[in-house]
């Protein structure tokens, strides 16, 4: 049958991912300590001034293996437009980063800048979506076979997401491979989802949702794999760190997963520790300006657990996990809503 053929591909793509990844992490790290390009660390946060100088910018580790993969095993107009998303993020953080180690400072782009680029990306993604033949303005609901006719408020819902993720993920990208190992977490739940909604188009013999949904899937394995291989150079003692080169990618290519595959509601529970990192950020300027105290010791939460006594290592686990047990809470509703 062709379907597990394509799954074969999958797979196939998967495995060159990764595979490429791995040959490109040490490349890009010689690049990186060549050219002396290393992470600004934060002065109030005193256990990591070891971590000073490490190469930063390693995103491009992952972001260009998911980038040729996703084109040469399964090209798409969803996987084009995923991976034009998720370069053009890459673009824009590395721009951020590149400013940070040139004039060594902690601060990139203005906030402004950051926010307009992002803006215009997320902007384009949308309104591709929305004219899009197989998304439109009608989003799947997890748990239930309904669907949602947002009519032209899908576009603001579709840009929210796209900034919401990408800037939670960079929030929780504080610690050696913390957002790496949550990251490929979210992917894979994104990527069963994705086949699963592949069967479904193929019982129904919509073949041409069925190869879009197939080149949807090759983008998200090839993330998913390339994301391990950054892993393997990104876990305590990190290598190299992902900077907002990698974050932002990774924050654009999930969005532009779970909205592409018309389940944007599927964010909720594969981003789980990612918008906790946002909330614990807003929570803590909230209740400081209120009360002149802290909830926290440190904002994002993940500082405050390392300042509580917990490793880095520890952390990684803790979150990868969480987003394992929500991320499959989000397929069963997935499963649900194709069954119910």
């Amino acid at each position: 049958m062709q379907e597990y053929g394509d799954l074969i591909v999958v797979l196939a793509a998967a495995v060159a991912a990764f595979v490429l990844s791995m040959l490109t992490a040490p490349l890009v790290i010689r690049l990186m300590a060549r050219i002396k390009v290393g992470q600004p660390i934060l002065k109030y946060l005193e256990g990591h001034t070891k971590k000073s100088g490490t190469p930063t910018m390693g995103g491009w580790i992952f972001i260009l293996p998911t980038a040729v993969v996703s084109l040469l095993f399964g090209y798409g107009r969803l996987s084009l437009i995923a991976v034009l998303v998720t370069v053009g993020y890459g673009i824009v953080g590395f721009s951020d980063d590149f400013i940070k180690v040139r004039y060594k400072r902690n601060e990139g782009l203005k906030p402004y800048q950051k926010i307009i680029a992002q803006l215009g990306i997320a902007l384009i993604a949308a309104f591709f979506a929305y004219y899009n033949e197989w998304i439109g303005d009608s989003v799947r609901i997890p748990f239930f076979t309904v669907e949602w006719n947002m009519g032209l408020w899908y576009i603001p819902f579709a840009v929210f997401l796209f900034l919401a993720v990408t800037n939670s993920v960079n929030l929780t990208d504080g610690l050696d491979g913390l957002a790496a190992s949550s990251g490929v977490a979210s992917v894979f739940a994104l990527l069963v989802a994705g086949i699963l909604y592949y069967f479904e188009a193929a019982a129904f013999g919509m073949t041409g949702l069925q190869n879009e949904l197939f080149s949807l899937c090759i983008f998200l394995s090839a993330l998913a794999a390339s994301l391990l291989g950054f892993l393997w150079h990104n876990a305590n003692p990190a290598r190299i760190f992902m900077g907002d080169t990698g974050a932002l990618a990774l924050g654009g290519a999930i969005a532009a997963g779970a909205i592409f595959m018309r389940n944007p509601l599927l964010l909720a529970f594969v981003c789980i520790v990612h918008v906790w990192s946002s909330l614990s950020v807003i929570l803590q300027v909230i209740y400081f300006k209120l009360t002149k105290k802290r909830i926290f010791k440190m904002s994002p939460f993940h500082h405050h657990l390392e300042l509580s006594g917990y490793s880095e290592n520890r952390i990684s686990v803790i979150y990868a996990v969480l987003t394992v047990v929500t991320g499959a809470v989000g397929t069963i509703g997935v499963i649900l809503s194709l069954t119910m």
